[in-house]
């Protein structure tokens, strides 16, 4: 087997490479000219670094047009990843006795924390997808019972990469007042995400994949109202009423105890930064270039079949196949030793969706794209697929 002299980086869906540029000077700036905490020294340093917490605040809120009240930054809410964020909500939201219904595509990030909580008396539907990962609209509604609390869904497939169209459960939800949770975790930074508009009450985001920033740092944006009826996964020290035992119970100190991720929070906003000048648009506009041209591909190729949807209609950048003849994690394996390039192979914490797709237990090869990558490197993987499952 020949050795690869290049490198290809095909794994976007599970953090973006490379990221944004700056990020890690941004990062690298903090620790070795600051480096200090936030909202614990009544110094001017302190102060820096708790303006620019403050601005990242304000940035996230821009990207997924969240404009409630007079400060809405303060309902960003930090923690260390989208899963800390999705087990943040549903561990505070749901008690024994609710019902909450989620979607036939979600990630283990939604599905363990749920799983936890069944065992403890609350009540899961699964709102079906068909076999290409569209959310199947028309069966949502008869699911519904007196005691459903929320509907907590992924806006993209982490697997197949449909795109689940929120705006229509968000209707849904606001005619049967229900709380709408959506994580965000392959779609942020690519899709336009609006608050505002789409009405969703929980919007749960990694900082490290659409957004191009760091690992480490993640997010939940919350109205008011999904707030106040949370209950903090974790407690202790915030900086703000320290003389009280009790947890502040006002926004965002209520869910930010100990010490943020501030040199994630750094990376993040810089991050935000090279999404705001490049525009998500345009980011689309050359994943779906990409993507059409991978899909194309593929479905030229004898002994690989395409999963999901076969064209970029309402679908990511993130594509699955699987192999006819060899098996998968053996083309995962000759890709990357063979050629350098870099995808993820198996179940990807989605078993749920693997099922819904057909293709559980043995998964899929998983390629996802970048608006970084080229075309060139398209057609160099599509090549290497060719000579290895012929």
């Amino acid at each position: 087997m020949k050795t690869a002299d290049k490198s290809v980086y095909f794994d976007n869906a599970s953090t973006s490479f490379p990221k944004a540029p700056g990020v890690g000077h941004a990062m690298a700036e903090y620790l070795d000219t600051r480096g200090c905490n936030v909202g614990r020294g009544n110094y001017k340093w302190g102060y820096e670094v708790a303006e620019t917490v403050y601005k990242t605040r304000k940035k996230l809120c821009k990207l997924f047009q969240f404009n409630q009240g007079s400060d809405p930054s303060k309902n960003v809410i930090f923690t260390s990843s989208v899963t800390e964020g999705l087990n943040l909500v549903i561990k505070g939201l749901l008690k024994p006795g609710d019902h909450v219904l989620v979607s036939s595509m979600e990630h283990n990030a939604v599905m363990r924390p749920l799983y936890f909580l069944e065992q403890q008396g609350i009540a899961i539907s699964v709102m079906p997808c068909d076999i290409q990962g569209k959310l199947q609209l028309d069966k949502i509604e008869p699911l519904i019972q007196k005691n459903t609390k929320a509907i907590i869904m992924t806006h993209g497939s982490n697997v197949c990469g449909s795109v689940l169209p929120i705006e229509k459960v968000a209707e849904i939800c606001g005619k049967h007042q229900l709380k709408f949770v959506v994580d965000s975790a392959q779609t942020a930074g690519i899709f336009p995400i609006n608050m505002a508009e789409t009405s969703i009450d929980g919007l749960c985001f990694t900082g490290h994949k659409g957004l191009l920033g760091p690992q480490g740092i993640g997010g939940v944006i919350m109205k008011d109202d999904l707030a106040e009826q949370i209950t903090s996964l974790v407690q202790g020290g915030t900086g703000s009423r320290s003389e009280s035992f009790e947890m502040p119970d006002f926004l965002p100190d209520k869910f930010e105890s100990g010490t943020l991720n501030i040199p994630g929070i750094y990376g993040l906003s810089k991050a935000l930064d090279y999404l705001q000048e490049k525009g998500l648009g345009s980011i689309l506009n050359m994943e779906m270039e990409l993507t059409q041209r991978l899909i194309s591909g593929i479905q030229s190729i004898e002994n690989l079949d395409l999963i999901g949807i076969p064209d970029i209609n309402n679908r990511s950048a993130v594509v699955s196949i699987v192999s006819v003849k060899k098996d998968n994690a053996q083309v995962a394996f000759e890709l990357d030793q063979s050629y350098g390039i870099m995808t993820r192979v198996g179940l990807h914490c989605a078993p749920l969706a693997h099922k819904t797709l057909g293709t559980y237990p043995q998964g899929t090869i998983r390629l996802s794209l970048g608006h970084f990558n080229t075309s060139e490197e398209v057609d160099y993987c599509l090549n290497a697929l060719n000579e290895i499952t012929k």
